[in-house]
């Protein structure tokens, strides 16, 4: 079985996958201060609600947009699971061609959703993903990725707005009825959600213009959900789109990463 490890700037999403099925998901806080060991623990603790153990698991595939925690994932799935991960990033096989000026700088959950984005959906695609920051990424009609724009995170601007003002409380995450708020939590609910649809879908004709002919536009993302049901550009909303991308791209390399574990158990 595969382990996927999705760590995001807020929260890293864990996915076992049998094959091409995903078979169980858990989610836990990205947290800097805890250490590999710590969270083989939490790993195990999670296995242990679907009676899995560590040696069920025969391979790995990491993406993170917090470089510091990539390294303790490495160092847990080399001590715990025997097997060296797959790290996410345009130095592997992606069988796509990245047009972007420097694609060093290309965060790795960009690049898997574009990949996930293309695989599943075909292409032109837009992937939209509704995270900690709020990214649109874009692939061409022949399969290669152009780049996309970067925008706030949902729940970073509300929390933002919570904390920088003195007298606007913190709100849960809810569609209000109409956009025209008669109370201060609605009024803060609707510009979120409304406000934060309207920024997709400005964004998504924007781009849908640049790009030409007919752009499919996928949703993914904590958020996704609720957004979607604002929004008027967004075709689908996978939740499982970035655990498919990784899963996409461990396949694709996977004789090659099967070297690499073989010549560290050589050595």
């Amino acid at each position: 079985m595969l382990l996927i490890v999705d760590i995001g700037n807020s929260n890293t999403v864990l996915a076992v996958y049998d094959g091409e099925i995903c078979l169980h998901t858990w989610r836990c806080v990205s947290d800097r201060k805890r250490t590999d060991d710590e969270y083989a623990v939490l790993l195990q603790q999670f296995l242990a609600t679907a009676e899995l153990r560590f040696a069920d698991l025969t391979a790995a595939a990491v993406s993170s947009t917090v470089p510091a925690l990539v390294e303790k994932w490495q160092r847990l799935c080399r001590k715990y699971l025997k097997v060296e991960p797959l790290v996410a990033g345009v130095d592997i096989r992606t069988d796509m061609k990245i047009g972007v000026e420097f694609p060093q700088q290309l965060g790795p959950d960009r690049l898997v959703n574009a990949v996930a984005g293309r695989a599943k959906y075909g292409c032109p695609v837009i992937v939209l993903d509704l995270g900690t920051a709020t990214t649109f990424d874009c692939v061409s009609a022949e399969g290669d990725f152009l780049g996309g724009v970067i925008a706030p995170g949902v729940a970073v601007a509300a929390e933002s707005l919570g904390t920088s003002t003195a007298r606007l409380p913190k709100v849960e995450f809810v569609r209000p009825k109409k956009a025209l708020g008669t109370n201060t939590v609605q009024a803060l609910q609707s510009g979120i959600v409304y406000g934060f649809a309207g920024l997709v879908d400005g964004v998504v004709r924007r781009l849908k213009q640049e790009m030409g002919g007919e752009v499919k536009v996928i949703a993914t993302g904590g958020l996704a959900a609720g957004i979607a049901e604002a929004a008027e550009t967004i075709d689908v909303v996978d939740p499982l789109l970035t655990l498919d991308g990784l899963r996409i791209l461990y396949d694709l390399n996977k004789d090659e990463n099967k070297d690499m574990n073989k010549d560290k158990e050589e050595k």
